[in-house]
C-alpha cells in the first residue's frame, strides 16, 4: 500500500496560538496552511494524491482559494487523463470569475487528450461571460482541432480570431497552418501564410513541414530558399524538414550539400538533424553515407539506431540489420515500435519467416511493445511474399484490432506476385467491403486475371472501376543530374515524334538484345494487341526513360539513382540488370517498397521482392 502523500502533522494548523511577551502582553494569531499545501502539489504523482491534497484543502476552509484551485487545475491539465480533465472542469466550475489564463490552461490540457469539443463548449461558455480570448487561446484551440482533425471548428476559431484581429498573430499563424494542414487543406494552410507580411522563422517551419509531409518537396526546398534570403536564421526544425525533402525527391547531390550546411552551422549537435541525415542518405541511395553519419554521431538514440536498422532493411541487408539490433541492446538503447518496424521488414524482403516471427513475439513478450497494424501488415507482408499466401490470409483474417484495407492490399498484392487468381478474387472482395475507390486493386487482380485470359472478369473489373471513378495512378520515375530532378512518366514517347531520349532508348533495347534481353511482353495485358506494340508499351516505361537519361547525360562509370512511386516493373527490373552488365554502371532504383542496387547484371534483390 502507498504511503500517503501528507505526512503526520506534529502541530496544529490554522488553529488560534497564544504566546506571553516579557512584558505580560498576550498576542494571537493564526498560522496558515497555504504555503504548506502548495509546497505539497508539486510532489503529486497521480490524481489520487492530489485529491488527498485538495480533501485536506477542505478541511482547512480552503476550498474557495483561487490560487489554490488555480494550482490544483494546473496539475491537472499538465498530467492530463479523460478523468483528470473531468476532475479539472469541476475545480473550474468553482471559480466565479475565471480569468482567460486559467481558460488557456484548460484548453491545453483539452488538447492533450485529443477533446477539442470539449475545450469548445468551454470557450463559448466563458465568452459568454465576457471574457476576451487572446492570442495564447487560439493556439491552445487549434491544437486540440489539429489532433482530432476538426476542421470546421478550425475554420470557425480562423473567423473568430480575424474578428479580433489576431489572425496574423506570431503565436496564431503557426498553428492556424498546422491546424489546415492536419485535417488536409493543404491550399488554405498555404494561404494563410501567403497574407503574413514579414513571416518569422516558426511560420516558416510550419509551412515547410505541410508541405513537405504532403509530398511537395519542391515546394518545400524553394520557400527554404526565401526563407536564407529574408536573413532569417534557419532552426534545428527547418533542417529536420530540409532534409525530408531532399530524401523524398532522392535528391543526393542537395542532400550532400545541406549535409555541408549543418554541419558549416552547427546543427549537427542535434541527435534529430544527424537521424534525418542518416535518413535522407538512405532514401537518396547512399548507404555508405548513411553509415558514414551514424558512426560520427557523438550521441546515438533510439530514432538513430532504428534510421540505421530501416536503412539497411530497405537497401535489402536484412542480415545486418539483425546485426544492427543486436549492437543496440549491446549499448544498452531500448527498441520502439519503430526499430521492429524496421526488423520485420527486413525479414521480410529477405524472406526470413521464421526469425521474422520470433522477432515479432519477442517485441511483446521480450519488450512490452503492443504491435501496430503496421507490425501486423508487415507480418502479412512476410507470409505472401514466401508464398504462403493460406497462412497470410488467415493471419489476417483472425487479427485483434480492426483491419484496413491497406492490410489487405498487401495480401493482394502477393497474390499477383504468387499467380494465385482465385485467391485474388476472395481478397478484392474483402478490400470493397471497406474500400472500393482505390484504383490500384481493381489494376492488379485485372491484370492477374488477363494472364490466365480471364477476359470476362477482366471486363467485369474495369466497367466496376469506371463506375466508381477510381483512377490508376500513372508511374513515374526522376532522376537528377547536374542539380535538375528530371521526372518521366509511363507512356512518355508512344505517341510522341521521336527525340534524342527516345531514339536513344530504341537504340539502348537493341544492345540489351544482342546481350541475350528479351522483353517481357506477357506483363502488357491485352487482348487484341500483338507483341510488337506491348514490346513499344514496355520500352517506354519510366523506369527505362529515366535510366537511359542518365547514361546519356552522364560521364562513363558514374552511378545512376533513380526514383519510381510505384513498384518497379519486372520487365524493368530484368532490363537495368543487362544495362548494369552491357555499360558497367550501377544503378540504383528506388521504388515504392526497396532499392534494387544492380551492379554487373545482378540485384542487390536475388530477384525477391
Amino acid at each position: 500500500m502507498a504511503a500517503p502523500i501528507l505526512p503526520l502533522i506534529s502541530f496544529s494548523l490554522a488553529k488560534p496560538h497564544t504566546e506571553t511577551t516579557p512584558n505580560h502582553q498576550t498576542t494571537t494569531f493564526t498560522l496558515s496552511p497555504l504555503p504548506y499545501i502548495l509546497s505539497l502539489i508539486p510532489k503529486c504523482t497521480n490524481l489520487t494524491d492530489l485529491k488527498q491534497i485538495q480533501a485536506y484543502s477542505i478541511k482547512s476552509h480552503l476550498q474557495n482559494n483561487t490560487n489554490l484551485i488555480t494550482k490544483f487545475i494546473n496539475f491537472c491539465t499538465s498530467n492530463s487523463t479523460e478523468s483528470s480533465m473531468d476532475h479539472a472542469y469541476h475545480l473550474f466550475d468553482q471559480i466565479t470569475q475565471p480569468n482567460i489564463v486559467l481558460f488557456n490552461t484548460m484548453a491545453r490540457g483539452y488538447a492533450r487528450v485529443n477533446d477539442p469539443l470539449r475545450a469548445m463548449i468551454l470557450f463559448s461558455e466563458v465568452v459568454s461571460s465576457g471574457l476576451v480570448p487572446d492570442d495564447y487561446t487560439f493556439s491552445s484551440l487549434l491544437k486540440a482541432c489539429s489532433k482530432v482533425k476538426a476542421l470546421e471548428e478550425g475554420k470557425q476559431l480562423h473567423c473568430f480570431a480575424l474578428k479580433l484581429g489576431v489572425s496574423d498573430n506570431v503565436y496564431v499563424v503557426p498553428t492556424l497552418i498546422n491546424m489546415y494542414t492536419a485535417c488536409g487543406d493543404i491550399d488554405a494552410s498555404r494561404r494563410v501564410f501567403d497574407k503574413i507580411d514579414e513571416p518569422c522563422v516558426v511560420a516558416y517551419n510550419a509551412i515547410l513541414t505541410s508541405l513537405a509531409r504532403n509530398s511537395q518537396p519542391n515546394e518545400a526546398l524553394a520557400l527554404f530558399r526565401e526563407l536564407q534570403e529574408s536573413g532569417l536564421k534557419p532552426t534545428d526544425v527547418t533542417m529536420l524538414v530540409v532534409l525530408l525533402s531532399c530524401a523524398l525527391l532522392g535528391s543526393l547531390d542537395l542532400g550532400r550539400w545541406m549535409h555541408d550546411y549543418v554541419k558549416k552551422y552547427g546543427f549537427d549537435r542535434y541527435v534529430k538533424v544527424n537521424t534525418a541525415l542518416v535518413d535522407m542518405y538512405a532514401k537518396c541511395g547512399s548507404l555508405d553515407d548513411a553509415v558514414d553519419v551514424f558512426r560520427d554521431m557523438p550521441k546515438r538514440d533510439t530514432q538513430a539506431w532504428s534510421a540505421m536498422i530501416m536503412a539497411y532493411a530497405t537497401h535489402g541487408d536484412g542480415f545486418q540489420a539483425m546485426s544492427m539490433l543486436k549492437e543496440m541492446n549491446k549499448e544498452k538503447v531500448q527498441p520502439d515500435e519503430i526499430t521492429f518496424l524496421g526488423i520485420l521488414y527486413a525479414c521480410s524482403h529477405n524472406g526470413l519467416v521464421e526469425e521474422g516471427f520470433e522477432y515479432f513475439r519477442s517485441m511483446t513478450d521480450e519488450y512490452g511493445i503492443v504491435p501496430s497494424i503496421k507490425h501486423y501488415g508487415c507480418m502479412v507482408d512476410l507470409l505472401g511474399r514466401a508464398g504462403r499466401l493460406d497462412e497470410a490470409y488467415k493471419f489476417l483474417d483472425e487479427l485483434p484490432i480492426k483491419q484496413t484495407p491497406i492490410l489487405w492490399r498487401t495480401l493482394l498484392s502477393a497474390c499477383s506476385s504468387h499467380d494465385n487468381v482465385e485467391m485474388g478474387k476472395q481478397v478484392i472482395e474483402r478490400i470493397f467491403e471497406l474500400d472500393d475507390s482505390h484504383g490500384g486493386d481493381y489494376v492488379i487482380l485485372s491484370n492477374l486475371c488477363a494472364k490466365y485470359g480471364k477476359w470476362d472478369d477482366v471486363n467485369h473489373l474495369r466497367k466496376m472501376m469506371l463506375k466508381k471513378g477510381a483512377v490508376k495512378i500513372p508511374g513515374c520515375s526522376s532522376i537528377e543530374v547536374n542539380n535538375i530532378v528530371h521526372e518521366f512518366f509511363a507512356g512518355d514517347g508512344v505517341h510522341s515524334i521521336s527525340t534524342t531520349l527516345h531514339r536513344a532508348l530504341d537504340e539502348l533495347m537493341k544492345e540489351l538484345k544482342l546481350a541475350g534481353y528479351v522483353p517481357d511482353t506477357s506483363l502488357v495485358f491485352h487482348a487484341d494487341m500483338e507483341d510488337e506494340e506491348k514490346e513499344i508499351i514496355l520500352r517506354y516505361h519510366s523506369e527505362k526513360l529515366a535510366i537511359t537519361f542518365g547514361l546519356v547525360n552522364t560521364p562513363p562509370g558514374t552511378t545512376i539513382r533513380v526514383v519510381k512511386n510505384l513498384r518497379v516493373c519486372g520487365d524493368c527490373h530484368n532490363a537495368a540488370k543487362f544495362i548494369s552488365l552491357v555499360f558497367g554502371r550501377q544503378i540504383i532504383l528506388r521504388d515504392v517498397q526497396r532499392f534494387h542496387h544492380f551492379k554487373d547484371g545482378k540485384c542487390s534483390c536475388g530477384d525477391y521482392w
